[in-house]
């Protein structure tokens, strides 16, 4: 079934595996994509759908040193580089529209300000990279710090960020995206007002689950209002405790979720599992209980091999999987998956930042 075209709104997809997002931290200054971006998904064009790394709807947005934005004139002509190069080699490609919260660091914010959350709670541990010294993305990773201790969003603020999300959504649209993929997952600031760890907030975007997840539906609403129900789709994380987000219901808190988004009518939910090592892993029961709930395409991602993929599917947990890591380092991975060819492994030292090494230049396989 992993081989089987499927559709997607409007989309024919050749194939159910998906390059979901993954943060590569190589866009240049002002956080402009560039050519050899454009190269990097090109390549990896042969996915049924690529989803971009997660791109910031602001300077606000940003968590981490060279991630790339959508809300400048040049990153939109960047990124318009990307999709053209993607079309040019018969891909498919939606934009991730990020807003990180409290995993930021002063550095990084408008004017050195403190990053915004649901809440002013810190999570320790939780490290963000920074540039210190402007050298960019050519020179590495950059510096490992404790994110900054956030405040709180205003209401006032709030409607702000969800018309950031609108007019990024106007912007990847512009740049020639075939639709765009909010970021509600990882312990980011969609993630932060969710979980009931990381909100303690009491008015009307805090305390109960429907205050919980308003927050999430006014952004759903606003990104629907620009590109339409076939043009979006929400990656959520529904049992990972990642950047410190916690639930104390995780279970009832997402499928709650699940029937916001089925009710709205976004195209897809794209389920972020534990991908650690000796992560727990997702119950069949919880994804069949997705399943009835949601009536849209359903994506899983997280540590899938092609026997774990083709269990998914064929109980109809999924609909499509994407494939992290084997996507860094096989930008031929559809086919290496179909003849069962070995996989490149991929070089952690060049994940963030650098130039090519680690990142165009993982061989293709000249007999598939």
């Amino acid at each position: 079934m992993l081989f089987t075209p499927y559709k997607i709104g409007d989309l024919a997809l050749p194939n159910r595996i998906i390059m979901p997002p993954m943060t590569r931290a190589r866009a240049a200054s002002g956080n402009v994509p560039t050519e050899l971006m454009a190269e990097y998904y090109a390549q990896r064009a042969s996915a049924g759908l690529i989803i971009t790394e997660g791109t910031q709807i602001s300077q606000q947005a940003q968590g981490y040193a060279w991630t790339p934005g959508i809300h400048s004139n040049e990153q939109v002509v960047g990124w318009r580089s990307v999709t053209h190069a993607v079309h040019a080699a018969n891909g498919r490609i939606f934009m991730q529209l990020q807003h990180v919260g409290r995993v930021s660091h002063f550095s990084l914010q408008p004017n050195g300000g403190a990053p915004v959350s649901s809440s002013p709670l810190v999570a320790k541990g939780v490290k963000v990279f920074i540039d210190p010294k402007s050298k960019g993305p050519q020179e590495g990773m950059g510096e490992m710090v404790q994110h900054s201790e956030p405040r709180a969003l205003s209401e006032v603020e709030i409607v702000q960020v969800i018309q950031d999300f609108a007019s990024a959504t106007r912007n990847a649209l512009e740049a020639g995206f075939d639709g765009v993929e909010i970021h509600a997952a990882n312990g980011y600031l969609i993630n932060q007002f969710i979980d009931s760890q990381e909100n303690t907030r009491t008015d009307r975007y805090g305390g109960s689950l429907p205050n919980r997840l308003r927050f999430l539906c006014e952004v759903v609403e606003a990104v629907v209002g620009v590109a339409g129900r076939d043009r979006v789709g929400v990656r959520l994380a529904p049992l990972t405790t990642l950047q410190g987000a916690v639930d104390d219901t995780p279970q009832a808190t997402y499928l709650a979720a699940a029937k916001v988004l089925d009710e709205i009518g976004v195209i897809y939910i794209h389920i972020a599992e534990a991908d650690w090592e000796d992560a727990p892993e997702m119950s069949a029961a919880f994804k069949e209980a997705m399943r009835m709930i949601y009536h849209g395409t359903l994506i899983y991602s997280g540590k899938y091999t092609k026997e774990r993929a083709e269990v998914a599917l064929r109980h109809n947990w999924a609909d499509l999987i994407g494939f992290g890591r084997p996507f860094v380092a096989n930008p031929d991975l559809p086919e290496r998956l179909r003849y069962d060819s070995l996989l490149n492994e991929p070089n952690a030292d060049q994940f963030f930042g650098g130039g090519a090494k680690g990142y165009t230049d993982y061989p293709k396989q000249s007999n598939l």
